[in-house]
């Protein structure tokens, strides 16, 4: 993601986006990055005033935790209202987006788009048992209880039971939500609020052969099994732990490691990996590293025949489906190179896939389909099965390739050491995007930035790909996040800035980060990549990297002179939001009395608190209280600027460098600690405003139109329901075991 990303570079990061919609009709959220992949988790601020007539605020009632009616809409093409807002429960809100222009495709168009669709869902599983090795059982259980739980509400007055009803679905639904039992950002595992008697006794009511049992294992043997798994806090706490000092891998709760200790597998590697090697593959990518009868690591391939193989052939399968009906010669042999990626498991296609797909520009459609993202992995080896399938907005394409186009100047003119620059910046090629589906990682909780490969050797030699995705970010701006603009900001002139100019802010910070951020400077040569050299602070580093080269250039008149922006006041506004959120706002993410641990909230946290803190003497920003609130306000922006550009220098070096200790100090001294006040504070004031911080979508679905055996076209529907889709996924594309 692909902040995420793909280069995403590994950016799943969150930062709130403060704001109110009320007078400019931007509400703000959650920005996630991941890798090198942009999240959206509430949402991004709307630009335009006139969403504010077409969504309805939600009841302020308190009732987070209940799920909550569809309140957002806005006018489709038929002017019907489309509802963009579906519910909230527990921390979450589940939101739905358009696919606009789907129906000027071509007849074929429509059709490949339709095999990279089913393509896309039929991997999905597999999210669910890299997470977790329990998941797949997990999800399963709570499916075949859940008509039983259904009837619960449905048939009875007794309050506590429909209490108890009520709480196991709002259960079942993070799970769906989060793939699995630990919480899809902070990794933390979540148990139900309803009880385990009740959940035995639901259990005990159904078909016994509905239920995922074990060959010969009965109802009360499974129940032993299953619950602590389900309602123990302390079992399997934490699907990533970041922990300083710990056994990363021991003391994670993933599945891609199994009876190894962290420096087993770092030795493991250390033997493999050639640091000269110019055109190294991603050792670990597609793998789960275990050890064997004799005691001997070895790693269980992703692949047809191998581990999830099941799932992988079906994939396969599709992704054939959509090679036949290819728009051009360079796309086809994009599909057949990532069709004998899964067939093989082999990593040296895995790049030459990688490489003919970014050779692949003149495609209007395009997908992402492997596995990407490191983030899940302490180690940062393995990665997630994700899928983005989309079309290119044509007249929206031409804001981000104005960036790309001109990715020499900003290596160029940047505050890193000459030693540092690329001295020929090639193939970055940039686009804004249609999303028609997303599966795996990437769904429900979305990316809005997609920037890939991952490998470092590939973006220099053959460059990149960086997509905005414009019809996600459409529909959270179409989504009220409420007034924590007005709770946050501190002056007038802060809040009106925002209104005016944070939505533009916010898309070219994304543009910024993804296209010229993860492809800027270069690493040293021998030195080897972040993952071994940085090792647990590489991703926190390289989403601080990309997200200062964007915050550098948002203060530049160059964006001025290419017509990106009307003016540095949205650079200005984007300042305020990023030390607004990166000292305050993303705190509302941790229980009280917890260190910051995710990767993007480390970085976040470091990039803001090391300009606060270095910019003391000069008063760059200012803490101030006012009516008993904390906030920090910006006096120079110009010398913020300078600090930014500072800290971008000495991240480069280190990531060039593969300096340790120096990112260890950073990420440790500055991303890591938090102010137990502040955080109480600011708790107190977010609770009030009654926003869920994180977002995800239902999905769209595609629906053939045959004639004679033979797809002639292909039709969006826009399902409303999130549990009926999950529901109907688990039937559909069931293709694994419980366990893998």
């Amino acid at each position: 993601m692909i902040c995420t990303t793909f280069h995403r570079n590994s950016c799943n990061e969150a930062y709130l986006y403060f704001g109110s919609r009320a007078a400019a009709g931007r509400p703000v959220g959650w920005r996630l990055r991941q890798h090198h992949r942009y999240y959206h988790c509430l949402y991004s601020p709307a630009e335009a005033a006139s969403a504010e007539t077409n969504a309805s605020r939600r009841p302020q009632d308190g009732t987070a935790a209940a799920s909550l009616t569809t309140v957002a809409s806005e006018a489709t093409a038929d002017n019907a209202p489309f509802q963009v807002v579906s519910e909230q429960f527990a921390d979450l809100r589940v939101l739905r987006y358009q696919v606009p222009g789907f129906e000027t495709l071509e007849p074929q168009q429509k059709e490949l788009l339709y095999y990279l669709y089913e393509a896309a869902l039929c991997g999905r599983e597999i999210s669910y048992d890299q997470n977790f090795k329990h998941n797949l059982r997990v999800r399963r259980t709570l499916e075949a209880i859940w008509p039983a739980n259904q009837q619960q509400i449905a048939g009875t007055t007794n309050t506590q039971r429909v209490d108890e009803a009520n709480k196991l679905n709002i259960y079942t639904k993070r799970v769906w939500f989060s793939n699995g039992v630990h919480h899809h950002y902070s990794t933390r595992k979540f148990v139900p609020e309803c009880s385990p008697a009740y959940f035995a006794q639901l259990v005990k009511s159904v078909d016994s052969s509905t239920l995922p049992l074990e060959k010969g294992e009965s109802v009360d043997q499974f129940l032993a099994v299953i619950t602590p798994i389900i309602f123990d806090p302390n079992v399997s706490a934490k699907r990533v732990n970041q922990e300083k000092d710990a056994d990363l891998v021991a003391t994670s709760a993933n599945n891609f490691y199994e009876g190894v200790t962290q420096k087993e597998a770092e030795d493991f590697y250390a033997k493999k990996i050639d640091k000269k090697d110019p055109r190294p593959v991603s050792y670990g990518l597609n793998s789960k590293l275990m050890k064997d009868e004799k005691g001997q690591l070895v790693e269980r391939t992703w692949k047809v025949g191998g581990m999830y193989g099941e799932a992988l052939t079906q994939v396969a399968y599709w992704l054939g489906k959509a090679a036949e009906v290819a728009e051009n010669p360079e796309q086809k042999l994009a599909l057949q190179r990532l069709i004998n990626y899964y067939t093989t498991g082999d990593l040296k296609t895995w790049d030459d896939y990688n490489i003919a797909w970014v050779r692949d520009t003149k495609s209007r459609t395009d997908v992402v389909n492997g596995f990407i993202e490191v983030y899940g992995d302490p180690l940062g080896y393995r990665a997630s099965y994700e899928s983005v399938v989309s079309f290119k907005d044509l007249e929206a394409t031409k804001r981000i390739k104005a960036i790309g186009d001109q990715a020499q100047w900003f290596e160029d003119n940047s505050p890193i050491l000459p030693k540092h620059k690329k001295k020929n910046v090639v193939g970055i090629t940039a686009k804004v995007i249609t999303t028609v589906v997303e599966s795996g990682d990437a769904a429900p909780a979305t990316p809005i930035g997609i920037n890939l490969p991952n490998a470092t050797w590939i973006r220099k030699e053959h460059g990149s790909k960086s997509v905005n995705l414009g019809n996600i970010v459409d529909a959270y701006g179409q989504a009220d996040a409420g007034g924590s603009l007005d709770e946050f900001a501190y002056s007038a002139e802060e809040k009106a800035r925002a209104r005016k100019f944070a939505g533009l802010a916010g898309k070219l910070h994304t543009d910024m980060h993804e296209v010229i951020g993860h492809a800027s400077g270069q690493i040293n040569p021998g030195v080897g990549t972040p993952k071994e050299t940085l090792k647990s602070y590489a991703s926190a580093i390289e989403e601080g990297r990309a997200d200062l080269v964007a915050l550098y250039y948002l203060m530049d008149n160059k964006l001025v002179q290419l017509g990106v922006v009307p003016s540095l006041e949205v650079g200005k506004a984007e300042y305020d939001n990023y030390i607004r959120n990166g000292l305050m706002g993303q705190l509302v993410r941790l229980p009280l009395g917890e260190t910051v641990e995710e990767a993007h909230m480390r970085n976040r946290q470091m990039v803001a608190k090391w300009a606060y803190e270095k910019g003391k003497k000069a008063n760059v920003i200012e803490k101030v209280t006012k009516d008993g609130k904390t906030y920090f306000k910006i006096n120079d922006y110009q010398k913020l600027r300078g600090l930014f550009g500072q800290l971008l220098r000495e991240l480069q070096r280190l990531t060039s460098e593969g300096d340790y200790a120096a990112a260890k100090n950073l990420i440790e001294t500055y991303g890591v600690k938090v102010d137990p006040v502040l955080h109480k504070e600011v708790l107190a004031r977010y609770e009030k405003l009654n926003i869920a911080p994180y977002a995800g979508f239902i999905q769209p679905k595609l629906v053939p139109v045959e004639q004679n055996g033979k797809i002639v076209d292909v039709k969006v529907e826009y399902p409303s329901d999130f549990a009926q889709q999950m529901l109907e996924y688990s039937r559909k594309y069931k293709f694994l075991p419980n366990y893998n």
